[in-house]
């Protein structure tokens, strides 16, 4: 159905070839598990890769029915993100709320990392109308075991500004607790006309929160941080400049989400255009995967860094 490109190297060429936007990865002991955004096949796209996380299959469709109350004939459900808590697994991802005609974050479960995913919801989770609806939830695990969801208004549908905001999960993961927090706005140049999918990392006791931004339909796309005391902030962006902008054939990267392999190495999966694949119609949004490292406090791509580590 689709093409899976098993390339030698990572550094330039994408893990998955094909249209693959807003990646997010689950490990599950030594397999690897990958959730995109919508084609006009399924609502959920699922890939599984066996041992390293470079070596993508196509699995089908994770979520084979929405809601009641969302929008089902349109290309709307986007950037899943799945968690596994007291066995079962938890998909948090973005629908059309019908009746009021903004995007909400809702989630489903399954029993297995590949679904089916089902979602009996009669309302959505996450769904602001007044800052213009919610979009691409990421949950995060403290250190305490505590677990938060990730997410950001789609102000830039109405016109308004957009933040990242994040609130605490219950400890099942199946509800939010707590008073919902937002963290950062869109405020450098090179953000505008707007902030988007945050993911979240911890390393040596500092929270790094990061963040998409420009227009996701072209090159400018780029990926940006802040950094924290506490997944609640406040958070500081240490840079006035993309962290990681179009480089070789990487053209726009963007909606990064992060994991560890078997071995505690940190990973990031993201979307980006190549080469003569920019914009819709007709482009696409490949699947990346490359490792993550920090070097005096700041996060590095692998083979950017002044020592990089074996990708093998």
């Amino acid at each position: 159905m689709l093409e899976n490109a098993v390339p030698e190297t990572i550094l330039t060429h994408p893990a998955f070839a094909d249209d693959f936007p807003d990646p997010f990865v689950l490990r599950v002991g030594s397999q690897y598990y990958a959730y995109a955004t919508n084609t006009s096949s399924c609502n959920v796209q699922v890939l599984r890769a066996c041992n390293a996380p470079n070596r993508w299959e196509w699995v089908g469709e994770g979520l084979p029915k929405l809601p009641g109350w969302a929008t089902s004939y349109e290309k709307l459900t986007w950037a899943p993100a799945v968690l596994e808590r007291n066995g079962r697994y938890i998909m948090f991802y973005t629908a059309r709320a019908t009746d009021m005609y903004v995007q909400s974050i809702s989630m489903a479960v399954a029993d297995s990392p590949t679904g089916p995913f089902i979602d009996n919801s009669t309302r959505p989770l996450i769904c602001p109308s007044l800052l213009g609806g919610a979009i691409d939830p990421s949950p995060f695990i403290d250190a305490d075991g505590k677990a938060y969801l990730l997410w950001k208004n789609d102000g830039n549908a109405r016109k308004l500004r957009t933040s990242l905001w994040i609130q605490e999960l219950s400890a099942d993961c199946l509800s939010l607790v707590g008073e919902v927090v937002e963290l950062i706005h869109e405020d450098q140049d090179w953000e505008y006309p707007l902030i988007e999918g945050p993911s979240m990392v911890l390393h040596a006791g500092k929270y790094y929160l990061f963040y998409s931004a420009n227009d996701y339909k072209s090159a400018n796309y780029a990926i940006g941080y802040a950094i924290g005391d506490s997944p609640l902030g406040p958070f500081v962006k240490p840079l006035s400049a993309p962290w990681l902008s179009s480089f070789s054939n990487v053209l726009g990267p963007g909606g990064q989400e992060f994991f560890s392999d078997e071995s505690g190495s940190l990973w990031m999966a993201y979307h980006a255009w190549t080469v003569g694949n920019v914009g819709y119609p007709g482009g696409k949004r490949s699947l990346f995967i490359e490792r993550v490292v920090f070097q005096n406090g700041a996060p590095i791509l692998a083979h950017f860094a002044e020592t990089p580590p074996s990708l093998s």
